[in-house]
């Protein structure tokens, strides 16, 4: 048995993803896989009171599509929370994660370092056999930080943040939180999870016959070696962290009781010299700055445990690659080379733009090995689809905005581009792109 089509939901949450794919069967009824459901900000055009509501309106629209079929499965690709702030609940039962998990899911799909059978310091998932660093504990150091940097970015410590400042602070700081209601309905909701990894199972196998489902990435801490000893040098590397992340938690929690021990007088300007003001004002920015750096790294390291997956069915290729960058796709890349699978990405049919559309989401190297790109007259030229909103993450100032104009246009030159950020309100919630087999 395999499917004779496939139709993807591309869901408009603003910044975030939400897409649900639906693999349809001549026997046995159609299979519908929800991969990610979360937003930081409504799409544009929306009214503050249809934004409220925009989660539990697409859940209810997610169950009408699925039907008496359910959920066949549940994708998390990371714990951002534009990718699962729809899964939290309510305490009356009509939360957009209630409606969810009442679809009845028969599995629910994350990255290993969601875990929970794992304890903080443990060496590497539950499943796999290999031992490597920890990377769990430096997740929970994250979150703490990010709580400290929310605080910093409050209303009422504009007095030493400008409003932009305070606004990008907000935003990443937010998106960094840890969403500890979907993360919960996430652990329990299905008939079985699975946690996974580079070349592990996904789950889907029996689910989805005739489908061949890849898992890419994250890498392990084990598996990761590699990349450890070949960019020991790169700052950015995001396995690196462990001991970082502990010093950030530590000094971040100090200085929020500092603020809230001396909030009035010290942080007030006005109250200073007037010689010293200039100062003031230059030690605030620079601070302001150095918040953002933290919060950046730890964006783009969390960014990193996301999943990594290629759909496989008759003759097609769809790949979710959730918010990974690049160090994640470094190991995947590398792997595949070694092993001569390159061609699986050399195949790709359908692209789910990597973290809306981030420049580092999508490397050239990736992007170069995509044969199916080209002009409007390519033959089944390459559909990439983009969920994002523009002017919620990054600065054009700085060449970080998402998305990110050059990839934007290499996209529109080089594939048929669908984004998001192009539907009206009239357009209703959701997108519908049908891809025969």
């Amino acid at each position: 048995m395999k499917p004779h089509k496939i139709t993807l939901y591309v869901y408009n949450v603003g910044f975030g993803d939400c897409f649900l794919l639906c693999f349809h069967y001549q026997r046995g009824g159609d299979r519908y896989v929800l991969i990610d459901f979360g937003t930081t900000a409504a799409p544009k055009g929306f009214s503050k009171e249809r934004g409220s509501r925009l989660l539990a309106d697409i859940a209810e629209d997610i169950r009408i599509r699925c039907g008496k079929a359910g959920l066949t499965a549940v994708v998390a690709t990371h714990r951002h929370r534009d990718h699962i702030s729809g899964f939290a609940t309510s305490k009356d039962g009509k939360g957009p994660g209630d409606i969810i998990r009442n679809l009845k899911p028969k599995v629910v799909i994350q990255p290993w370092t969601e875990d929970p059978k794992a304890p903080v310091d443990a060496l590497s998932p539950v499943q796999d056999p290999g031992r490597a660093q920890a990377f769990l504990q430096s997740l929970q150091d994250m979150q703490r930080v990010a709580e400290a940097i929310v605080q910093a970015a409050a209303p009422s410590n504009r007095s030493w943040l400008g409003k932009e400042l305070r606004s990008r602070l907000a935003f990443l700081g937010e998106d960094n939180l840890a969403n500890e209601s979907a993360v919960k309905n996430l652990m329990t909701m299905g008939l079985k999870q699975y946690y996974v990894y580079f070349q592990s199972r996904s789950g889907l196998e029996r689910l989805l016959p005739g489908v061949k489902v890849h898992v890419l990435g994250p890498p392990t801490l084990r598996q990761s070696d590699a990349i450890r000893s070949q960019r020991s040098r790169d700052p950015d590397e995001f396995w690196h962290f462990h001991r970082y992340w502990g010093f950030q938690a530590r000094a971040a929690e100090h200085e929020m009781r500092a603020v809230k021990l001396f909030q009035a007088e010290t942080l007030s300007v006005e109250n200073a010299p007037v010689e010293m003001r200039w100062f003031c004002h230059r030690v605030r920015a620079i601070r302001g700055e150095q918040l953002l750096n933290i919060v950046r790294e730890l964006d783009r390291q969390l960014n990193n445990t996301s999943l990594i997956l290629l759909f496989e069915t008759g003759g097609k290729r769809l790949l979710f690659p959730g918010d990974a960058q690049i160090e994640n796709w470094s190991y995947a890349l590398e792997k595949l080379h070694e092993e001569g699978k390159l061609d699986l990405l050399a195949g790709v049919d359908l692209y789910k733009v990597g973290h809306h559309g981030s420049l580092n989401a999508t490397p050239k190297s990736l992007w170069s090995l995509f044969e199916k790109r080209g002009g409007e007259d390519k033959p089944e030229r390459l559909k990439t689809v983009l969920s994002t909103l523009p002017g919620k993450h990054g600065s054009e100032r700085t060449g970080t905005e998402v998305p990110r104009k050059k990839l934007v246009e290499a996209l529109r030159q080089e594939s048929e581009l669908f984004s998001t950020n192009a539907m009206k309100v009239r357009d209703g919630l959701c997108k519908v792109i049908e891809i025969p087999l």
